[in-house]
């Protein structure tokens, strides 16, 4: 969802300059979406605004469309007499669907180009990776190949014969079926421009102590991109050449590239090779296992999804996270591993842990929905990308996280008062 440090746009322009062709983007906006409230999908709206406005100067229509996208997409492609069809790449089971849906729908020439990691998907790996580890040397021996700067988008010199319908993006709130008691956050503001505002004020300011701070949620030493990068405002590949040409030390560099390209890329890997990402099944056999055995273990605590949703239970550091995420739409990568761990030791099975915590991930952190949220929560309940550890109750041989584990990474107390409500 944006218009510059975009392969698959570029490479759509390059297929229309070769034809000599007008060319029209497509933005299918359906009703509801794995849960996302009025707190997603206005953040989206609002960039996608930014798109349409970006795309009118370079002579490019933009066109939203309205519901299923598996029919929709092809429908209007065939009315618009298209020579080719481009999408961009995501590894969730949703957009495969619409994707096979589209494909069957179209008979031109329809390409895929994976504009959200910096080395392709399927390039990085032909398989599901076990780690971290496994998949590190596989990228990094392909990033000087694809680590490269972008062309830019040209001013569109062929024009479309008719006049796309002009969009009210007031009133496209109305369509949705959506939860709206879910509000907007004022904090971040959503499009291209403001990515790029924040890309900057991390690179020249917040990266030079990454290392230092990143694992502490007390301080402001994350580069809150990540909603940018999962609504698409951004790209990883832009980040990356603007974290290696900072000034900071190459060790702050290498700790957030780690994370940018390594661990985010094996994120997508897991979700586009494994169908059951978001489910018990699709947890590593070791930790199957091990979670089957402490099945029946005593909880100490046992709550309710309403309970987990009202930040109601006995933890105030849990509280805390929760309100971090009602409050911010978003909760500090660190605190989110212990947020999803307790919420495993607290319900009655790793299934109902693995339901509630994406049910409040997708539903109040702008980052929802996305494979770094998926991946995160299954490391977090059912070890995935992870090692077997000591056995105890519950948990099994699956990590375990505890709030004294917390006071000996950062000011637990600080952190407490800050997210939690007057009385």
């Amino acid at each position: 969802q944006r218009v510059h440090d975009n392969w698959a746009l570029f490479f759509a322009q390059q297929l229309a300059m070769e034809r000599k062709s007008p060319l029209v983007v497509l933005f299918c906006l359906i009703p509801q979406f794995l849960g996302a409230t009025l707190r997603q999908y206005g953040f989206m709206l609002r960039g996608l605004e930014d798109v349409e406005k970006t795309l009118n100067k370079k002579n490019i229509p933009f066109i939203l469309l309205k519901g299923d996208p598996g029919h929709e997409i092809g429908s209007c492609a065939k009315k618009l007499k298209a020579a080719a069809l481009v999408t961009d790449f995501n590894p969730l089971r949703i957009k495969k669907a619409w994707n096979r849906d589209v494909a069957k729908g179209v008979d031109v020439n329809f390409y895929e180009v994976d504009a959200h990691n910096i080395v392709p998907c399927w390039i990085a790996s032909p398989k599901q990776e076990y780690a971290a580890y496994t998949i590190r040397p596989k990228i990094r021996r392909l990033l000087p190949e694809f680590l490269e700067d972008f062309p830019r988008i040209k001013k569109h010199p062929y024009s479309l014969n008719r006049k796309s319908q002009p969009i009210d993006w007031k009133k496209l709130p109305s369509f949705l079926k959506i939860d709206k008691r879910v509000t907007e956050v004022t904090w971040l503001k959503p499009g291209e421009g403001a990515a790029g505002r924040a890309l900057r004020l991390f690179t020249e300011k917040k990266i030079s102590s990454y290392d230092t701070l990143r694992n502490d949620p007390t301080k402001e030493g994350q580069s809150d991109l990540s909603p940018y990068l999962h609504f698409g405002n951004l790209s990883a590949q832009r980040v990356a050449l603007e974290a290696r040409a900072s000034r900071a030390s190459l060790q702050n560099k290498e700790a957030f590239l780690e994370e940018l390209i390594i661990r985010r890329e094996l994120s997508d890997n897991y979700c586009y090779y494994n169908d059951n990402y978001d489910r018990f099944e699709g947890f590593p056999s070791w930790a199957q296992t091990t979670l089957k055995k402490h099945r029946k273990d005593r909880r100490l605590y046992l709550y309710t999804l309403d309970r987990f949703e009202e930040a109601a239970t006995d933890d105030l550091l849990w509280n805390a996270a929760q309100q971090e995420m009602l409050t911010r739409g978003k909760m500090h990568g660190y605190i989110r591993m212990y947020w999803a761990k307790k919420i495993l030791e607290w319900t009655n099975s790793p299934e109902e842990a693995l339901e509630i915590a994406i049910y409040l991930n997708d539903r109040y952190e702008l980052d929802g929905r996305d494979p770094n949220g998926y991946t995160g929560v299954a490391w977090s309940i059912g070890g995935v990308h992870d090692r077997a550890w000591g056995e105890r109750p519950v948990f099994g041989k699956v990590r375990y996280m505890s709030a004294a584990g917390c006071r000996g990474k950062f000011d637990v107390k600080k952190y407490i008062t800050g997210f939690t409500p007057a009385v």
